[in-house]
């Protein structure tokens, strides 16, 4: 039995060329994802957004060049160099129905060209698919957790600066702002920053993007964040939004302040103890009520006037929620489970490439983020209706279904992808094929 598929013809309107010499493909489960975004309206968004006007100087569109990225980025590629060769695939070809591969130079130029305002309506076409993907969804009520990443640079991209890295200390980095819908894996917004921006720089603006694209669907939203984002400011906007929230809290003076507290004991066994109380900051415009958690970090050996004793050394860990109706312990296993985002960043950047490609020109480098991020979101939604492929890696995903060699053949006005008879996936194949064909 020969698994074929069929190409994308007169849907995304390829195979309008004849490919001598590139009758083979190496991704040929980008067949499926080009029919995902054909029926997404996504192609045809891209062309109505970027239109290219044709000269004939003019081989390439833009629109050509962000599909290449997006689908060079589901791929797991990086560099445009390395764009470039991967437009050279058959399948590739025939689905950006391009005569020829892509030269890097035009890459580079064409993401140059489109500048900030090009990069703005990126952004803005990509927020609204988001939000009609969120849409779509049975959800009503949803977990946004927000957070911030470093990219660290090697060279004097624009807009790299030193700021915080714990990887590269004293590197050039980029600092993107993000916010994921938790119960869809989906990176919902995200700002690309110069790598000297605070954490929380800007996030009461970004929010305000996000809750003006969010559906009328939503009822309630909870957010989710680390210390970085623990300021009066956020609190007053989320509290305007009537949205639910649990902040880790920051302050320079916290252990000192927490030390003074009267700590319930909750676990003898292994020295957990509790509190809250009331805090107001000189910026706020009113008081919060703070609760924290303390637990033994280790035991320490200390001379007291001559006599040997064992204590205990803490650690704690502080928030502030709008569920006033949880205790400091509860909070805190909520706020446990936001480390799952941490695990989709390492996926947006180390698999899904993301700000692994740059170039000289800030614009170009935001547009590119923002490609492979989309690229990511791609690659979740398509596998969401199966638990099975959802909880895979983006990596993972990949190595079975988007990298597997094939034969293009092409008969009058039909063309199939004829792959190996006993591929190792091949019911796994043809499964998520299925959904995406029936979604």
């Amino acid at each position: 039995m020969k698994i074929t598929k069929k190409t994308l013809k007169n849907k995304a309107g390829v195979v309008k060329h004849s490919f001598s010499g590139r009758n083979l493909t190496l991704y040929s489960g980008l067949n499926t994802v080009a029919k995902y975004l054909n029926k997404q309206g996504i192609i045809t968004s891209i062309n109505k957004c970027f239109p290219t006007r044709m000269h004939n100087a003019t081989k390439f569109g833009i629109n050509q060049i962000l599909l290449s990225v997006i689908l060079a980025s589901i791929s797991g590629i990086n560099r445009i160099s390395k764009i470039a060769m991967f437009t050279n695939d058959g399948l590739v070809c025939a689905i950006l129905k391009l005569e020829k591969g892509i030269n890097e130079n035009t890459i580079s130029a064409g993401l140059k060209n489109m500048g900030q305002s090009g990069a703005r309506l990126l952004q803005s076409q990509l927020l609204s698919k988001n939000s009609r993907w969120l849409s779509e969804s049975s959800l009503e009520s949803i977990t946004l957790d927000a957070d911030s990443t470093v990219k660290s640079v090697s060279g004097n991209q624009e807009g790299a600066a030193k700021g915080f890295n714990t990887t590269k200390k004293g590197a050039k980095s980029y600092h993107p702002l993000l916010i994921f819908v938790s119960e869809m894996k989906l990176l919902y917004h995200t700002w690309f920053r110069t790598g000297s921006a605070y954490t929380s720089n800007g996030i009461c603006e970004f929010l305000k993007e996000v809750e003006s694209s969010l559906p009328k669907k939503i009822e309630h939203v909870f957010f989710r964040a680390d210390s970085g984002f623990f300021s009066g400011e956020l609190l007053d906007l989320l509290e305007y939004f009537k949205w639910d929230y649990l902040i880790k809290v920051k302050l320079k003076n916290l252990v000192n302040l927490l030390e003074k507290q009267n700590w319930i004991l909750i676990d003898k066994n292994n020295n957990v103890a509790i509190c809250e109380f009331e805090y107001k900051a000189a910026s706020w415009k009113k008081p919060r009520m703070l609760k924290a958690i303390r637990t033994v970090k280790e035991y320490v050996e200390k001379d007291f006037l001559g006599v040997k004793q064992i204590i205990p050394v803490y650690q704690y860990a502080c928030y502030v929620s709008s569920y006033v109706e949880l205790d400091a312990a509860e909070l805190h296993k909520d706020y446990k489970q936001r480390s799952t985002s941490e695990t989709w960043i390492e996926q947006v950047k180390g698999q899904a490439m993301a700000g692994a490609t740059l170039t000289n020109d800030f614009w170009a480098n935001d547009i590119m983020w923002q490609l492979s991020v989309f690229a990511y979101n791609i690659s979740v939604m398509m596998r969401r209706k199966n638990k099975k492929f959802m909880r895979q890696e983006h990596r993972t995903f990949t190595d079975w279904f988007i990298k597997l060699p094939a034969k293009i053949t092409r008969s009058g006005h039909k063309s199939e992808i004829k792959m190996y008879e006993h591929h190792f996936y091949k019911n796994d194949w043809i499964e998520l094929d299925r959904i995406v064909s029936v979604a």
